[in-house]
């Protein structure tokens, strides 16, 4: 049984078909770690607001102790 011989052209569609698939996964887990790095970025404004609550200090010696003034 003779092989056939694949064009070029043949493999040039094969190769942008498994960029495409690629690429969509890719795309994928690019917006799954923003959202795990939003959610993150949430729980630790969270965080801190709570903690800011309970402290009893007032802003403005939360500020200064951040050196944020």
């Amino acid at each position: 049984m003779a092989r056939r011989k694949i064009s070029i052209d043949e493999k040039i569609e094969s190769a942008k078909e498994t960029v495409s698939r690629t690429k969509k996964k890719y795309d994928a887990a690019v917006d799954e770690l923003e959202k795990l790095m939003k959610k993150k970025e949430e729980m630790q404004n969270s965080e801190l607001l709570d903690a800011f609550s309970r402290s009893g200090r007032s802003y403005d010696e939360i500020l200064t102790f951040l050196d944020v003034k």
